[in-house]
């Protein structure tokens, strides 16, 4: 096992817990409401947005508690938008993770209150004095990941992507949706980190960078997947972009000018961490993983 490999399993581990006690099981007569949060959040996923929150606010002396939550704040906001996503009037998928999505283990109105309780249980999460002491670091926190998750961000590039079906976006259309769909999230993944640890300007801007080419690199991946992937390793359906006439990278590009794309930015990525040797080889090696992974 490589040294990511494992930081990357200690990193779920520890979030798994931690998401574990800020879902609980309740008997409450809403407690099929909280099974739901719970059944979306837990046992799945790479946690690759967590652990940027980790990396990056180790390279400021961040206490481990405070990534955590942060990371598993960020990781429900993530969960909410794979649920909605996976109804059927957005992307109508029935697996998620090698599971049926929620909307079939629940319903569909389930699926959707599911969802809105993970938006708002985050920004609690991230209120919480238990997450930062500093008042001025929260209220930071949320009012960033507000601005990613938002309109101009992740929700902003989920409108597009349904307009993308026509298959008439561009590559400067796409690229624009995929900044907003994906890599919001990714970047204030590693922004989180630099607020938690109070970090100076240039530290934030050097992981803008990284995250600007990182999310570009794992989008690319991820329509690279859907062409070339089979569902049983990927635990839900490929082909999907195609069978709808999507315009994806892939289509524009080709599969070969599009993998060449990808190992380009996730090399840019890395040089944009330069400021912070070896500290910061972790982050490295992750950009790498991002275009090479099978799922």
């Amino acid at each position: 096992m490589t040294d990511l490999a494992r930081a990357m399993a200690a990193l779920a581990a520890g979030l798994e817990d931690v998401l574990d006690r800020l879902l609980p099981k309740d008997e409450a007569p809403e407690r099929e409401l909280l099974d739901a949060m719970r059944y979306a959040t837990l046992d799945g996923g790479k946690r690759i947005r967590p652990f940027l929150t980790a990396q990056s606010a180790g390279l400021f002396g961040v206490s481990n508690n405070s990534a955590l939550r942060t990371g598993a704040a960020l990781e429900m906001v993530h969960c909410y938008s794979l649920v909605h996503d996976d109804l059927p009037a957005m992307d109508d998928d029935a697996l998620r993770r090698g599971k049926p999505t929620v909307h079939k283990r629940y319903d569909e109105a389930t699926a959707i209150l599911a969802g809105d309780a993970l938006l708002t249980r985050a920004f609690e999460v991230l209120a919480s004095d238990s997450t930062h002491s500093n008042p001025a670091v929260r209220v930071e926190l949320v009012k960033e990941l507000a601005k990613a998750a938002g309109a101009h961000g992740m929700v902003g590039g989920q409108m597009i992507d349904l307009k993308a079906a026509d298959g008439a976006l561009d590559i400067g259309a796409i690229t624009r949706l995929q900044r907003l769909k994906t890599g919001r999230l990714i970047d204030f993944a590693c922004q989180a980190g630099a607020i938690l640890g109070r970090a100076p300007l240039a530290a934030r801007e050097a992981l803008r960078g990284y995250t600007h080419d990182l999310g570009l690199a794992f989008q690319i991946a991820d329509d690279l997947l859907d062409v070339e992937g089979d569902a049983e390793t990927m635990g839900k359906a490929v082909g999907k972009d195609a069978d709808k006439g999507k315009a994806t990278f892939v289509s524009i590009l080709g599969v070969e000018r599009a993998r060449d794309q990808a190992n380009r930015l996730a090399d840019q990525a890395a040089h944009h961490l330069k400021p912070f040797g070896d500290k910061a080889d972790l982050l490295r090696d992750l950009a790498r993983f991002v275009v090479e992974r099978k799922h």
